[in-house]
């Protein structure tokens, strides 16, 4: 069954606009409403991140804690992200949504408290990151698998595109907004700031039109704990029959478990290694944010979104990542680490789009919420392993590692697309590795 929306909105200006090649997403009134409520709220949620990593580091002098936050944070999206999938098709995603990101409100205001207070231990922040964790489980594939509803199966390429670059947008000004506010007033305000930003994603969602939403295929309503672990089932079992999603999510989930541990392996490089303080670190990191933003802009004007360019950017992202662990230059870092984010986002983007344009409506939660389950579950693995190389043989030695792995992960991607043209083809369409 197509998506299509319950009313066809009355084409305006804005529509009219956004219709030049590039924009296409844009046409769209729920999409520019999200789109606009995002690029505030990632800014803070970059602060944050940036804030928190700065924070335990100091507090313990010791990169295996950033590992262990590692897993308080993205362990629960590894464990239950999969059920936030069943969450996803089964539940309003609109109202799911609202509810994820008030909880996620919630935990930085009371972390910004904490902070503020003095009375903040580590043990709070991994609780708060565990927390935040769970909410996210839910959050992540409900908001993955929102895209299409807001903007429908023709626009969803462009809409992946311009949500990666809007991330990454926020990954440029976020960082660099955190180091500079540590470096002046505290770390106290990166976490009120995160909490005040989430205003504008909910009030987003609140002004949405349901009239205007694509909505397709909705899975029956579960009554059952066998059935829910039955549907969980049916969607890990076609991704397992589904080379070019079983392709995408393996070297997203590879990758990102060496080469994106970046919340571990660059707090230490920067202050360590590099000699710079906290400004210098969010720098670093707004670097990467400029490099993603580029390549998330690259995808949206460009209409790209291949299986070469995915196994591409993953190649990108191991190779510069591995020269960044070699480097002892704060500028040769930046320009590493600018294009590790280029890379990065080329293969994120193109695998966010290549599962969107191939998964069946009715299994769209599911199947993105094994993306995200990899993507992001991958990072307590890689960045509790990064942290106890980096403590044992240094941060320089782990980095390096990471990046070599993810060379092995890039080549053979590579060539298995390239033995199996016809398997990586989304059905229907000309998307192929070549």
């Amino acid at each position: 069954m197509s998506l299509a929306p319950a009313r066809v909105p009355r084409p305006g200006r804005a529509r009219a606009i956004a219709s030049a090649r590039g924009f296409n997403a844009f046409r769209h009134r729920n999409y520019r409403l999200f789109w606009a409520g995002q690029l505030i709220s990632l800014i803070g949620t970059w602060m944050q991140s940036v804030a928190q990593a700065w924070l335990v580091l100091q507090m313990t002098n010791d990169p295996f804690a950033l590992g262990l936050l590692s897993v308080a944070q993205f362990g629960p999206v590894m464990v239950l992200g999969l059920f936030g999938g069943v969450i996803a098709d089964y539940l309003p995603k609109r109202r799911t949504l609202i509810a994820t990101q008030t909880v996620q409100m919630a935990l930085a205001f009371v972390l910004a408290t904490l902070v503020a207070t003095g009375t903040v231990q580590v043990w709070h922040i991994l609780v708060l990151a565990f927390l935040l964790g769970c909410a996210n489980a839910v959050d992540m594939p409900t908001r993955q698998s929102f895209t299409v509803e807001m903007v429908g199966r023709e626009d969803v390429a462009n809409a992946v595109a311009h949500s990666s670059a809007v991330f990454n947008a926020a990954r440029v000004v976020g960082p660099a907004i955190a180091g500079i506010t540590i470096a002046l007033v505290g770390i106290a305000p990166c976490f009120l700031l995160n909490g005040i930003s989430f205003l504008a994603v909910i009030a987003g969602l609140l002004l949405m039109r349901d009239s205007e939403l694509y909505l397709g295929t909705r899975a029956a309503r579960l009554t059952s704990v066998g059935a829910v672990f039955a549907n969980l089932a049916e969607g890990l079992s076609y991704v397992r029959r589904t080379p070019i999603v079983l392709l995408a999510i393996a070297t997203v989930g590879l990758s990102s478990t060496f080469a994106i541990n970046w919340g571990v392996s660059i707090p230490p490089m920067a202050r360590d290694v590099l000699r710079t303080d906290a400004a210098g670190y969010g720098f670093i990191m707004t670097a990467a944010g400029i490099g993603s933003l580029l390549g998330a802009l690259y995808i949206a004007f460009t209409g790209r979104a291949s299986v070469r360019l995915l196994i591409g950017g993953a190649l990108m992202l191991a190779v510069l990542f591995t020269i960044f662990g070699l480097s002892r230059s704060y500028p040769l870092s930046l320009v590493c680490m600018f294009g590790a984010g280029f890379g990065m986002i080329c293969m994120a983007a193109s695998a966010n789009t290549l599962i969107q344009l191939t998964v069946p409506d009715q299994l769209r939660g599911r199947v993105m919420s094994v993306y995200t389950t990899v993507f992001a579950g991958s990072t307590p693995i890689g960045g509790l392993a990064t942290g106890a190389l980096a403590s044992a043989y240094g941060i320089a030695f782990a980095v390096v590692l990471g990046g070599a792995l993810s060379i092995v992960v890039a080549t053979g991607g590579a060539l298995y697309a390239l033995r199996n043209p016809d398997a990586v083809r989304v059905p229907g369409t000309g998307v192929a590795a070549a």
